[in-house]
This record gives structure tokens, sequence and C-alpha cells, in this order.
């Protein structure tokens, strides 16, 4: 008997074939590496126990003058300011009616109520909240009406439904006195409308703004119509927030949590400032508005209308300047490669932008021009407008068909698992495709939906130090690194979590935790080979006395042939050796987490593994 070490490469390698990628990883899910060994990768557990409504998609973290944290959490439903463990409602407010315009009907025995305002804008799913109005007679009281609703459906222009309700929430029925109609001081406050939750995909510019007629018609591009996508980025202390192809809104910190952001243009003292963006960021050291798909001027007036390739930016320290002025260094520039603007980050003394196929640098250079554009690549666009992200040593992007990184000058990032992400992606979804940086372990990845899901359902990751990638099973629609808080923050079901925070799924064992190896062989698989026994390198990292692992064997004759699980053995910090039994050509090592965690006590537990030492022998040709 002769005992083999087996220190496989770091990394996993899809790109060929199981057996062509001898000596290897294949296949993986939940396990990163560290210093070329795997490990499973840290736990999460939920921020607190409030939740907010809709799918959340952008994340922006700040810190006031006076030392307060904020956290931005911009959904499809609403946009919420965290402060504490409180998601604060600040969605904007799009049109209060006069005293009176609001009318109410009900049905004796049901909950519908029928709302009339005439050319009241909105879709389904807004939110409106009422204040004024008086009892309609019976069981829908003053209190049940005068509260937010959501509303139900959409009859026409002028009237919708909403379903009655108490403060609690509960379900209130109309009975026979519920006559009357609200009286005629009822207000009804409108918050901007809502957007999807999915990617309409005859939306984009080419047939006409997201599926709004024409760039630059009278149905120009229109937030409602396309996925909520929200940009945000803190001007000092304060918060400017712009649902994708809508409005440009401020939240002023000095008036509180529970105040609403307003529009940037309605401010008094603004001029000339943008209606409507993509996106909206603010510049690093010389603090300019910058706005992305900004609507152009006409006569001194903005047109209200998307143009998808024009930047318009601000006075310095002065987001509610927006004229050109021989006084100022508010302007405007127009970029020419590509049709749209899909996104931008900061990068090192300058922001990158990309366009549907090009990647362009703004940089500040001062009076008269203010801002210059050079364009660095083309033929590099970006696939999403969350797509990009930063890290310590440049910014990562997943472009259309390769992965791409920047520092200085553009370069492909070979990738080991490129066919395995780009063969299996929802393409009709890929725009809520979400970069994400792990500085502590120099990771960056992306979370995607794969062919089979209309949501983010997987991940790829990327070890830019040691040069690796890995991939696995997991939905997070929102990412923001460790910065002002001692763990990366992550949104998925509603909830806000902390993630790299022990080893387990929010207080539950992580199940299907597993990392493959590629087919090997002895003697290029001319001969059987006979393995009876493991001696496991394996390190606990935490709970290691009650912590436990599985080490499968797998084997099959030929590459076609399907594999069979020949043997499985349970690996403690106790364990010295397996005796097992399995005969074939080609054999396979996984090593999992136990799937029935919960009945072995096998909670909160990481691993990490070092070379493992398998008994192996010739056993004849046939």
């Amino acid at each position: 008997m002769a005992l083999n070490k087996f220190q496989f490469r770091p990394g996993i390698v899809r790109e060929g074939t199981a057996y062509d990628n001898e000596g290897g990883w294949f296949d993986v899910n939940l396990v990163r590496f560290r210093n070329g060994r795997p490990q499973k990768i840290g736990g999460w557990r939920k921020n607190n126990l409030n939740t907010f409504l809709g799918t959340c998609r952008d994340l922006e973290s700040w810190v006031a003058l006076s030392g307060n944290k904020f956290l931005g959490v911009g959904t499809n439903l609403k946009y919420y300011i965290e402060e504490g463990d409180n998601f604060n409602d600040v969605t904007p407010i799009r049109s209060t009616t006069a005293a009176g315009d609001v009318t109410f009907a009900a049905v004796n025995g049901d909950a519908t109520l029928t709302v009339s305002d005439t050319a009241h804008g909105a879709v389904q799913n807004d939110f409106v909240t009422f204040s004024g109005a008086v009892s309609l007679g019976g069981n829908i009281t003053d209190t049940v009406l005068n509260q937010e609703y959501q509303i139900a459906t959409i009859i026409d222009n002028d009237s919708y439904t909403i379903e009655a309700k108490d403060t609690d929430g509960n379900t209130v029925l109309a009975d026979g006195s519920d006559t009357g109609n609200g009286g005629s001081s009822t207000v009804g406050a409108y918050q901007i409308n809502v957007g999807l939750d999915v990617y309409v995909t005859s939306s984009g510019y080419g047939v006409g703004s997201w599926g709004a007629g024409a760039w630059g018609s009278s149905t120009s591009l229109s937030s409602t119509n396309q996925l909520r996508l929200w940009s945000a980025d803190n001007f000092g202390e304060d918060l400017v927030i712009n649902p994708r192809a809508g409005g440009i809104y401020y939240w002023d910190a000095t008036n509180g949590v529970n105040t609403r952001a307003v529009e940037l243009s309605g401010i008094s003292g603004a001029n000339q400032v943008p209606t409507v963006a993509l996106q909206v960021i603010v510049s690093e050291v010389d603090r300019h508005l910058i706005v992305l798909g900004s609507d152009p001027l006409s006569g001194g007036v903005r047109t209200g209308s998307i143009d998808p390739m024009l930047i318009s930016f601000s006075d310095q320290e002065n987001a509610l300047e927006f004229e050109p002025l021989n006084t100022n260094t508010a302007g405007s520039l127009r970029l020419s490669s590509g049709s749209e603007i899909i996104g931008a980050v900061k990068a090192r003394q300058e922001i990158l932008i990309w366009t549907d196929t090009s990647l362009y640098s703004m940089q500040f250079i001062g009076p008269p021009f203010t801002f210059g554009v050079n364009l660095i690549n083309e033929n590099t666009g970006l696939v999403a407008p969350k797509a990009a992200t930063t890290s310590p040593v440049g910014v990562f992007w997943m472009g259309y068909d390769s992965f791409y990184a920047y520092n200085g000058s553009v370069q492909k990032v070979p990738c080991t698992v490129l066919n395995y992400v780009f063969e299996d992606i929802n393409d009709g979804q890929i725009f809520k495709t979400l970069a994400f940086s792990n500085s502590e372990f120099n990771e960056v990845g992306w979370f995607y939906p794969s062919s089979s899901s209309e949501e983010v359902d997987r991940y790829v990751m990327y070890n830019y130090e040691e040069k690796v990638w890995t991939y696995g099973n997991l939905s997070r629609t929102a990412w923001l690194d460790r910065g002002t808080e001692s763990y990366p923050r992550a949104t998925a079901n509603n909830y806000l979590y902390e993630h790299e925070f022990g080893y387990d799924d929010d207080g539950s064992p992580m199940t299907n935790v597993y990392i493959e190896s590629s087919d090997f062989d002895i003697g290029d698989g001319e001969s059987f080979a006979f393995i009876n026994r493991i001696i496991p390198d394996l390190r606990f990292l935490s709970n290691s006395s009650a912590g436990r692992v599985n080490i499968v064997i797998k084997t099959r004759n030929y590459p076609g042939d399907s594999l069979t699980t020949s043997s499985t053995s349970a690996i403690s910090s106790s364990t010295q050796q397996a005796n097992i039994r399995a005969r074939a050509r080609q054999a396979v090592i996984r090593i999992e987490s136990d799937d029935d965690a919960e009945n072995s006590g096998n909670s909160d537990v990481g691993w990490r593994l070092g070379a493992t030492r398998l008994d192996i022998r010739t056993d004849g040709r046939r």
C-alpha cells in the first residue's frame, strides 16, 4: 500500500473537462480559497429583525457631521434611510392634491374601496397617504382612512382601489352604514411611482426610450416601466438619490430621518437643475454633483427628456447651481462612443463611466472646462449599472462576454469559469447583475441570475491576490463592503444581513457546502486503482469539538461515465483515519459540510482543507 498526498491546485477550472483538469478543483459551492487552500465562506446573520418593502438593489452608507451613521436602502417600492435599527421611509412625494379632490366609495361587506381622484397619475402598487378624511359612516372610520395605502388596482386615469385596513394592518370590511365619501377635506399625498422588480427586455433605447417612446419624444423615458435601480451619493452629510430614468432628489440630514427627500429642482435657489437622470454621483475632492444621462437645456430650461449620453455637472460645492457661467464651474459634456450610459464608479482621482460599448475616464481639470473625459477603451461595455466595483487594486467589471480590470489601463481578467458563467446566465435579467467587493479576503465578485431564474441566485468570485476563481449559489440583491461597519452588508428577502459573521446561515447550519476535485487516476487510467484508507488533513475554524465534514470518494471507469459514490466518511477533529473501499480507473474527492448538520450539532463550524492523503494501489486492468 502507498499513501498519496493530494494538494490540488487552488481555484476552480471549468473551461475544459473534469478529466483534463487532473490535479485541480472542478466544482464548488460556498467555498473560497485562502492562501491556496479551500475554506468554507463566512456566515451571515440579520442585522436586525426589521424588514423593508420591496427588493433592495442599492445600499449607500455615510456618516453625518454629528457622527450618526446612515445607510440608504433603495428598493423597487421605496427609499429608506436606516439609522440604528430602524428603516425610515424618506421616499419623495410626487404630488399632493387639494382638499376635497379625493373621495371614497365602499361596498357593504367588502374591504375594497374605490378612490376617485381626477388625473391621479398613479400606477399599481404606488403608495398614497390620506389625511383630513372623515368616516364613511360605519366600519370605515377616519382612522381607517387617514393612513398610508398601497394602491391595489388602477381602474382608469381618475380612479383606483385600495384595501381597507386598521392601523395594525388587519382587513376592515365596510358595512351598510358606509355610505359617505370621506368629506370635502381629504388630501392625498402620492409618493413617486414605484418601479419594476423585473427587467423588461423590450425597453431599451433601440426600441424607444425603454418602452416609453422614442428618445426626445413627448413619451420619453420613464422610471416606472423598467427595473428600479437607485443611485445614491452623499453630498456632505446630505444624500442625493435617483431612481434610474427618474427624478433627482435630495435628503437634508439637518431635518432628520422623519422627513422625506425632495425634488432637487424644486428646492429654493435651484437653477437649471436636471430633472431626470440615469445616475447621480458626487466627485470626491472638488465636490461637484454629476448627473449622467441628464435632460438637456433648451432656452435655459430643462427639457425633461433624457439624453442618454449627456453629462451635466453642478458648480463646485453647490448642488443647486447648474447654469454654466464664467463665474462658476457648472457645465456639461456629451460622450460619443456608444448609445447610452450604463453606469459609473469613483476610482482614484477619476470617475469611470461605461456606455454600452466603451469606457471613459472623467477627471477634474479646473476652469474653464472643469472636467475632461478620455475614451479609455472600446468594446468593453458594462452589462448592468451595478456590475462594476472598486477594490484596493483597481476597478473590476463584467462585460458582455468577459471580466475586466482597470488600474490605469484596461485588462481582460483571465477566467477559468468563464463558460460556466456566461453559458448559464439569464440574458433577459442580466441588468440585475451586482458586483461586490470583499476587501478582507481580497475578493471581488458578481451576483447574477442563472438561466433558470428570474432573480439573482448565483455568484462568481475572484481572489485578485491569488488570481483564482470560485462560484456558488446565493441570492443577494445589494452589497456593501465593510467600511464604517464591522461587517459587509447585503440584502435578501426584505432583510439586511451582516456577512462574514461566524459560519452559519442566520443562526442555522449552512448546508450544501462542498468542493469537488477533477478526476485523478493511476498511470493515465490504464489500470484500476484501489483506495482503502483516508488520512484527513482538515482544520476546523470554530466549534471544533462538535464540527464534522464528510469526505466523499466518487468513481468511474471512463470520462463519459456518470460518477458513483463509493465511500462517504464523516471526519471530525479527532479523526485520525477512515477506512474506505473504492475501485475504479478514475476517482474524485469531495469535501462537504454535513447536510444533517442540525441533528449532529454541526453549528457555526468553519473548515479549511490541507493535504489529504489516500492509500492507493494498482489493482489490475480489469
